[in-house]
């Protein structure tokens, strides 16, 4: 390990991230015949071919071991870089790095750091979105919040708040399509589709119907957030989390058609952080005052 080619490394994450050489090199900030060199050194370092060129083509491809290795790669890249981010941002005893979900981030977390601040002045919040439960071993945040079971490996997690899904759409949509009130309306509605698997029309066909809702047609979304922005914009119906979206139900661009019916997730969202850690004051401070807030939304 300690004659590792680490540059040779990343040169390899980066064809394969990026599709060639000519990109990668771009994005190295080196030549075509540096990173060539690099890919060289490694296949004879390794003894094996990560990458071939196909008969016809200019550039070329990663062999199924080449693949593996720049996979590993780049994850184990992206964890320093979110390690040095996290050590960069502890600049005091009273600056806590929260590691979330990009909607969580900007739907609900985000709204509430000017009350925490003015509540906690010497507090410094910086916030990390990432989808996925960071590595116990590199864990870059003091904490993090994630949706979900609650149980992950190496992880502690404790409940912050519980969540309902219900489906949502812009009032002139409503008014646009007759003002609809019966569950059997959304057979003529376009649904909207957010890609996470906890939040899916089946779901709700399955709880509430209709039996013959087709709920493979309609657009897709990538995030919560995205798939409530597109829904604001009159683009269809959402089935959204009652924590993500109750500021656009108060502000009005988003209503509720059918009234009160709802699926009830139970707990859903949590803090987590690796188990065994030594949680400092300031740490402490902004989990019990992100369980005020929690509670004071009921779900």
């Amino acid at each position: 390990m300690d004659k590792l080619p680490l540059n040779a490394l990343r040169a390899l994450a980066a064809v394969v991230g990026h599709g060639g050489l000519r990109p990668a090199a771009r994005e190295l900030g080196i030549s075509h015949s540096a990173l060539s060199r690099h890919l060289a050194q490694l296949e004879q370092w390794l003894g094996v071919s990560v990458t071939l060129r196909k008969p016809g083509q200019r550039d070329i491809v990663a062999t199924p071991q080449g693949e593996r290795l720049a996979e590993a790669t780049s994850n184990a890249l992206a964890d320093i870089g979110r390690v040095i981010a996290a050590v960069r941002e502890r600049r005091s005893p009273f600056s806590i790095t929260i590691s979330t979900t990009p909607s969580f981030a900007a739907r609900w977390l985000l709204p509430r750091l000017p009350s925490l601040e003015r509540a906690h002045p010497r507090l410094e919040i910086s916030v990390m979105v990432d989808q996925r439960i960071e590595d116990p071993k590199n864990f870059a945040s003091d904490f993090a919040i994630r949706t979900g079971s609650g149980s992950w490996p190496g992880i502690e997690a404790r409940p912050l708040m519980s969540d309902a899904l219900y489906p949502v759409m812009s009032p002139r949509l409503w008014e646009a399509s007759g003002k609809p009130r019966d569950i059997a309306s959304l057979k003529r509605l376009r649904l909207l589709h957010d890609r996470d698997a906890r939040s899916t029309w089946q779901l709700w066909r399955e709880k509430h119907g209709p039996a013959d809702l087709d709920v493979r047609a309609g657009s897709r979304f990538a995030s919560s957030d995205l798939v409530l922005r597109a829904a604001t914009q009159g683009m269809g119906v959402a089935l959204a989390h009652h924590r993500l979206v109750n500021g656009d139900l108060e502000s009005g661009v988003l209503m509720r058609p059918f009234g009160a019916l709802e699926i009830p997730l139970g707990p859903t969202y949590w803090i987590a952080a690796p188990e065994g850690t030594a949680m400092r004051a300031a740490t402490k401070t902004v989990i019990a005052w992100l369980g005020r807030e929690a509670r004071s939304l009921p779900p």
